[in-house]
């Protein structure tokens, strides 16, 4: 677990922490950017290794997701923590996991208006924008070499 400016970062998994996990994303994806539920909601969560991002309090105000091939998807931070380093600690752990477990590279699927964030970790754009849960998106990636 590391810390930092109030607030902790954890690796975890769905079958313990699916309510925290499941909190942050509804508030972000489901009811903020109005994906429908049937789309957030997948078979690739149980599967996946999971980060949650908790305040002081212990109260989860942000989660990402690992998948076994690499692939970093669902990170969200709630409303009131954003710029203030949640989204890039998250990120970076998934980044030091995905490294650890042999990957090679990292990619996600980056919703248009946030990849100058992913660019700043060293992510770069390939392919073209695409549509995902009526967000425009586009495949970044990132080599861990």
């Amino acid at each position: 677990m590391s810390v930092d400016h109030g607030f902790s970062v954890r690796l975890c998994d769905w079958a313990r922490d699916a309510p925290a996990l499941r909190r942050v994303r509804q508030a972000v994806f489901v009811v903020e950017q109005r994906i429908p539920a049937n789309l957030e909601w997948d078979a690739a969560d149980p599967a996946s290794l999971h980060a949650l991002a908790e305040d002081g309090a212990g109260e989860p105000i942000g989660c990402g997701r690992l998948l076994a091939d690499g692939h970093v998807g669902r990170l969200a931070v709630v409303r009131s923590w954003r710029r203030r380093g949640v989204g890039a600690a998250l990120l970076l752990r998934l980044v030091d996991e995905a490294r650890r477990r042999g990957h090679a590279r990292v990619v996600l699927n980056a919703q248009t208006q946030a990849m100058p964030f992913y660019a700043r970790y060293g992510f770069v754009a390939c392919g073209s924008e695409f549509e995902e849960a009526g967000i425009p998106h586009r495949e970044m990636s990132r080599s861990l070499a």
